[in-house]
């Protein structure tokens, strides 16, 4: 009844890391060894194109694996035959999966090498565990040169990387993250920044000196960011595949600058919750100089645009749609 109600639920039982026998411990450790090439290898398909040296860093942390799944292959049929127990990583408690490759896209250099050494910790731990719980001493060799082995890895991946990243590949690789950064992430989100933050501020200002109500104000303030949100982020996302731009993602660019449309058109709508208008109002001004002030410092940081250059760009066109609210509305 237990293991049925478990199965209703969607639970599978598991087995204790100790109650494991030596051919069950080896089958384990052999499966998560070619798991793990299999996953080294990935990345390398992955990054050759735009990082060929942290791909040759991976390939050869690729060959070590494979290395160790032969010396447990070999170690299990001397000992235990040919058949392998039918038995993963995943069938044990504790043992945590490996995140599938297309759940870290966009690949990230900073994240893939975390997970690395976040994969190369607990294949060491259960090395370990199993050594001190194996009776074979050749087996319990094994083990421990294993664990040893997983505990160099980092050290062999720092080893591999000044063997095949020169401090010409490095700095390549930093610009070509920063590149693909700049396009998938900060261009859509400046643009939807800039939308929200600008084009907003006409029907909110025009509502607020039309009617001096906050409430009404803050509905067409909402509407308004919400709207260009929405938009924002269908125009983007249908706008260019990223196949040949190089963009990334399209759905994710398109998420990014709807999200920050409708951000940048919050920032002047909120403080009309507060309920007198001339303090909101004022809020709202300080908070829209603010907003600018932000836009302009990304178009200087990421975009390459001179300082007083960008102030001039965002500051007037923000003055100049503002005011052509306060009119509108004052009218």
């Amino acid at each position: 009844m237990a293991l049925d109600q478990s199965l209703t639920h969607g639970h599978f039982m598991k087995r204790r890391a100790s109650s494991l026998t030596e051919p069950e411990i080896l089958a384990v450790a052999i499966s998560s060894e070619e798991e793990d090439q299999r996953i080294y290898l990935a990345y390398v398909d992955a990054l050759k194109d735009e990082y060929p040296a942290t791909a040759a860093v991976f390939a050869g942390m690729a060959e070590e694996e494979g290395h160790h799944r032969e010396r447990l292959l070999a170690t299990f049929r001397k000992k235990f035959g040919e058949t392998l127990p039918f038995i993963r990583r995943e069938d044990i408690q504790g043992m945590p999966w490996r995140r599938p490759l297309w759940l870290m896209r966009p690949l990230g250099l900073d994240a893939i090498r975390n997970q690395v050494i976040e994969m190369e910790t607990q294949s060491e731990a259960f090395y370990r565990h199993a050594a001190e719980r194996a009776r074979d001493v050749e087996v319990r060799d094994l083990l421990t040169r294993l664990a040893q082995a997983e505990q160099g890895h980092v050290n062999l991946g720092e080893h591999l990387r000044k063997d095949k990243l020169s401090p010409d590949a490095v700095e390549s690789e930093k610009e070509t993250a920063r590149r693909a950064f700049v396009l998938q992430m900060v261009q859509p989100g400046l643009a939807g920044l800039m939308d929200g933050s600008v084009s907003t501020l006409a029907p909110l200002f025009a509502a607020a000196f039309a009617t001096h109500d906050t409430h009404n104000t803050f509905v067409v303030g909402l509407a308004a960011a919400v709207g260009a949100g929405i938009s924002m982020g269908f125009a983007e996302a249908l706008s260019d595949d990223g196949q040949l731009s190089g963009r990334g993602s399209p759905w994710t660019r398109g998420f990014v600058c709807g999200l920050m449309t409708t951000l940048g058109g919050l920032g002047h709508t909120l403080p009309y919750l507060v309920p007198h208008f001339m303090i909101a109002t004022m809020i709202a001004i300080a908070v829209v100089a603010v907003e600018l002030a932000v836009i302009a410092y990304i178009r200087m940081r990421y975009m390459d645009t001179p300082l007083m250059s960008a102030v001039f760009q965002v500051v007037v066109g923000g003055v100049l749609v503002f005011l052509t609210g306060i009119l509108i509305g004052a009218g």
